[in-house]
């Protein structure tokens, strides 16, 4: 990337200097140059040049083009990455509208702008509203593609990861399959897209309790990257922080250590020490040490990923909040409850604020300040958020159709809360039927 950039920009030196600065020609550039900005993760400087780039094409092709369509998406993906989620929806709703008039309903540029759609839409909890869509961009690519086309593995692994994240793990694994089949085929083996239909398998092989299966499939996705791409690639740190929860998971947490270290040394030099993905694998390897008490030495890893994200995205970003949560966990292990509790409730205001009041990430903030709450025998107050929390995977169960994999341990919290408080154990379980019938779910409370 380094050697690239200084060819983009003499590439738009020269069409700004023969072309003049609004033409279509520099507009193409600016999209290059700011794809790879993004891809160092200096969207700052890459924002305006996607805006410019919209301005010269909404100028010269005018407002409804498809090239218009194309830099709504580029910029949304970049509002999107940055925590702007109603500008990038706006954004992404407005090219889709351009490229159905421009194309019909049934194209596949349609179908990528349906996608782009949908996952923003899964990134704010709005599930039921994501799945048609990708669905919708699935049936369009095997029409237009047939069935065996990298386009439709690409909305198949869409369509599995949506599924995983409503833990509807076997529907999600035929199709995961289908795709990585698919992407075999097309690329052959020992292609990178292969590597990701790998991870995502492996990860819902996981899910379901299969680890045997899982490992060496993030195995030979490392191996695929790390011939692709080289031993000190980006793509290498992620299988290898794949592998390393893997290993953690199974209780061999010294042969997972130096794949987490492995990890941060290539995206530090990747990337540079101030990196999100810097931060993610400081994140895993604080865990890991927190998980073998050497709490003296995951703080200080904790705090400086926290650092990083809060520079990277804002203070109100949920990557923040996943970071504040871990650096809440490891002070509330280390008897530090006044400092714990500010930061899970900092955590609750940013997932409600980013998320929605009913997202699962809300539901397990809610759980963690309420169980604080609980230790320090502030039994009144932990008793709204953790009821609200219940309330949150029930309401996830009604719309999704099968229960919330954190549900039953949802119950038996709150149950035993409502225990601690006097409650009889008939009144407790008035209380989760009288819940439940709330949601229609009465055969879903089990208080054992």
């Amino acid at each position: 990337m380094d050697a690239a950039e200084p060819l983009i920009r003499r590439a738009l030196a020269i069409d700004e200097q023969s072309l003049g600065s609004e033409h279509s020609n520099v507009a193409i550039r600016l999209c290059s140059l700011a794809a790879l900005l993004q891809a160092t993760n200096r969207l700052g400087e890459a924002e305006p040049l996607l805006r410019r780039a919209l301005a010269i094409d909404e100028q010269s092709y005018g407002h409804e083009h498809p090239h218009v369509a194309r830099d709504l998406n580029n910029l949304a993906l970049l509002l999107k990455a940055t925590n702007r989620r109603a500008e990038a929806e706006s954004l992404l709703r407005r090219a889709l509208v351009i490229d159905e008039h421009a194309y019909g309903p049934e194209h596949p540029d349609v179908a990528k702008s349906l996608n782009n759609l949908a996952q923003l839409l899964k990134a704010t909890n709005r599930l039921g509203e994501a799945e048609p869509l990708m669905r919708r961009a699935l049936a369009i690519d095997e029409q237009s593609y047939g069935t065996e086309h990298p386009d439709v593995a690409r909305d198949l692994s869409n369509l599995a990861a949506l599924l995983y994240a409503t833990n509807r793990l076997a529907e999600a694994e035929p199709l995961i399959r289908r795709a990585l089949a698919i992407d075999e085929q097309a690329y052959g083996p020992e292609h990178p897209h292969v590597a990701i239909r790998l991870d995502i398998l492996a990860q819902v092989l996981q899910a379901t309790n299969r680890v045997v299966e899982a490992e060496p499939l993030i195995r030979r996705a490392l191996a695929i990257d790390e011939q692709c791409y080289g031993l000190e690639h980006p793509h290498v740190a992620i299988h290898l922080s794949n592998l390393a929860l893997l290993l953690q998971v199974t209780n061999r947490v010294v042969e997972a250590e130096p794949l987490i270290r492995r990890a941060l040394a290539i995206d530090e030099q990747s990337y540079g020490t101030e990196h999100p993905d810097v931060a993610r694998d400081l994140n895993n390897l604080a865990a890991l040490l927190q998980a073998t008490n050497r709490l003296g030495e995951a703080e200080p890893l904790m705090r400086r990923a926290l650092a990083i994200d809060e520079q990277s995205y804002g203070t109100e970003h949920p990557e923040v909040a996943i970071r504040l949560n871990t650096l809440a966990q490891l002070l509330q292990n280390t008897n530090r409850p006044k400092e714990a509790e500010p930061l899970m409730r900092r955590v609750l205001a940013i997932f409600r604020k980013s998320l929605g009041e009913d997202h699962p990430n809300v539901a397990t903030a809610l759980n963690n300040l309420a169980r604080l709450l609980q230790a320090t025998n502030r039994l009144a107050e932990a008793e709204p958020l953790m009821r609200s929390m219940l309330e949150i995977l029930l309401q996830f169960t009604r719309v999704a159709g099968h229960p919330h994999p954190h549900l039953q341990s949802a119950i038996w919290n709150y149950s035993g809360l409502l225990s601690q408080m006097g409650r009889s154990e008939a009144e407790v379980s008035a209380q989760l039927k009288t819940l439940a019938h709330l949601y229609g779910l009465s055969s879903a409370i089990d208080p054992r």
